[in-house]
């Protein structure tokens, strides 16, 4: 057989289910061999940057990796940038770029350029097959490598005259491995830590959204009512009807949330990844005493500098210390802090939730209605913008990964993609996404990819005719901010030109019956919303005079 079929046999192997992109000549030869594969399903995208998203929000909503797809050059430049954000965001994926024979790789030659020095920074391992007996090692290692913790990208680039040459060697055995576990004495030296603490809290990061850790997390909550804050990316990892839910932190200012790391004596940092709320804004000078447990050694940082650290697999190292609780008789925690900031900030997410606006509609009242028609299983996606602050703050889960948000590379564009492979991979659940209209217009080539799907999906934008994120923080620093408006299409004949139902509301009261409807019509639907962003400046001001109760 050709190499081309080789490299589609080990995928297979895999149990590679999607692999999403753009065909070029140079990749010609492997998608003629996808072609014939009879158990990995090709999604032609409209743009490379479309498949890198739909292969990780795949990766995030599975555990393992599907691919994306481009050609060398302009097709692979064009896949690094949702590369990037799966990457620095835990997704594990599958990045397949095609290149130019090997007999003009060393001198200028057309569209030929370093394609693996490029992605060497945004993926765990980046690499060119220079011989067709190497492909069953390199997709075994490449695929192991995306699934180890902390998972990410790897890149395989595969030269158009090495596809062609003809190889009898099979794929490699998939053999799978546990992952290692903490050490006793340490796990022994964090309970002993929480042991002999007043007011622990529990920060919750990305890490705590893999099903087993968020078992044990809730076991360890319940048996000891240690509040827990999550990350944006740690949404569901505690259910957002527990007491011990406090919520989320990671607004760049001080919030209700904040105040009980305030009183806290100890943070027990949890699968907890700095990309996303970095230690100087909680623990600046590293005073306060921190735990760490997490799949691997803390980055070293003068804010977070942890006591102890419990490195290994996270849900076994939550599974030892609720060991160590229930042989030691149990440990109750009294919190009063604690639960004086979930009862406000509780309070504080239901104030506007029969607000009856009309013209533009507040982003509280929004996400109220958003989450009233959502159940507990269905999936939101955020994309990146002044959106996403809200969407943190208000939009509250309960159960991991059904609320995806892009908080490590945050790039825009990555919403109505990832929708689109959210609706692959729960077709039985509602899935939905929210963009601001920059977001939105980064990536609208996919509505297309949608229709064609038949996605079962709704996108809802919020339009204020402006990059809105940027123009709060420029407000917020500078009192004024650049030119940073533009216009908009008319949403209702955009979506009617791409063949999806169009929704246009402006009337808060009839926000939660228009989402139904949306939710209710067949294929794709497009639901419009002019935004109030004048709840930005208000929200900044209150978070800078928060008073934390108690």
């Amino acid at each position: 057989m050709k190499t081309s079929d080789l490299f589609v046999k080990c995928l297979e192997n895999e149990n590679i289910e999607y692999i999403f992109g753009v065909p070029g000549e140079e990749n010609a030869d492997f998608v003629m061999s996808l072609a014939d594969s009879k158990s990995i399903k090709f999604v032609l995208t409209r743009h490379e940057q479309g498949a890198a998203f739909m292969a990780e929000v795949y990766g995030r909503l599975t555990g393992n990796p599907a691919c994306c797809l481009g050609t060398l050059g302009p097709g692979a430049t064009n896949l690094i940038t949702g590369v990037a954000d799966a990457n620095m965001d835990r997704a594990p994926m599958l990045v397949l770029t095609g290149q130019g024979a090997t007999t003009r790789q060393h001198k200028e030659s057309h569209q030929i350029m370093d394609d693996v020095s490029m992605y060497k920074p945004v993926t765990k391992w980046a690499h060119l097959i220079i011989h067709p007996d190497n492909v069953p090692e390199v997709i075994r290692k490449a695929v192991r490598l995306a699934r180890t913790e902390k998972p990410g990208a790897v890149m395989i680039e595969l030269p158009e005259d090495i596809a062609k040459l003809p190889t009898d060697v099979v794929p490699l055995e998939v053999i799978r491995y546990r992952r290692p576990v903490p050490d006793d004495k340490a796990i022994d030296r964090c309970f002993e830590m929480i042991k002999q603490a007043k007011n622990p809290v529990i920060l919750a990061g990305n890490g705590c959204i893999r099903r087993r850790a968020s078992k044990q997390l809730r076991r360890l909550c319940e048996a000891t009512g240690i509040g827990v804050i999550n990350t944006f990316m740690a949404k569901g990892a505690v259910d957002m009807d527990s007491d011990q839910c406090l919520y989320t932190i990671g607004l760049q200012a001080k919030d209700l949330p904040s105040c009980a790391i305030d009183a806290a004596d100890l943070v027990i940092a949890i699968g907890f990844d700095m990309v996303e709320y970095h230690p100087r804004l909680w623990n600046k000078g590293g005073k306060k005493p921190v735990v760490h447990i997490d799949f691997l050694p803390a980055e070293i940082d003068a804010d977070y500098h942890p006591d102890v650290e419990a490195i290994g697999d996270v849900a076994h190292a939550l599974w030892m210390l609720n060991e160590r609780v229930e042989r030691n008789g149990g440990l109750k925690f009294a919190l009063p802090q604690q639960r004086a900031t979930r009862r406000d900030m509780t309070e504080d997410i239901s104030a506007l939730k029969d607000d009856d606006a009309e013209g533009l509609i507040k982003p509280q009242k929004v996400l109220w209605d958003v989450r009233q028609v959502m159940g507990p299983d269905d999936i939101l996606l955020s994309d990146v913008g002044a959106h996403k602050m809200w969407i943190a703050r208000y939009y509250q889960c309960h159960d991991p990964n059904t609320c995806l948000i892009p908080n490590g590379f945050c790039s825009m564009g990555f919403a109505l993609p990832g929708v689109i492979a959210a609706d692959l991979v729960n077709p039985d659940r509602r899935t939905m996404a929210i963009c601001g209209d920059a977001g939105f217009m980064m990536n609208v080539q996919e509505m297309e990819t949608a229709k064609r799907l038949n996605s079962n999906i709704v996108v809802m934008v919020w339009e204020d005719n402006a990059y809105g994120l940027i123009a709060w923080k420029q407000d917020t620093h500078f009192g004024h901010h650049t030119e940073l408006e533009f216009t908009n299409p008319d949403w209702l004949k955009l979506a009617d030109a791409f063949g999806w139902n169009g929704f246009w509301c402006d009337k808060s009261a009839e926000l939660h019956d228009t989402l139904e409807q949306a939710f209710e019509a067949d294929g794709p639907s497009l639901v419009v919303v002019p935004i109030d962003y004048r709840e930005n400046s208000l929200l900044t001001e209150r978070l800078g005079n928060i008073a934390c109760p108690i």
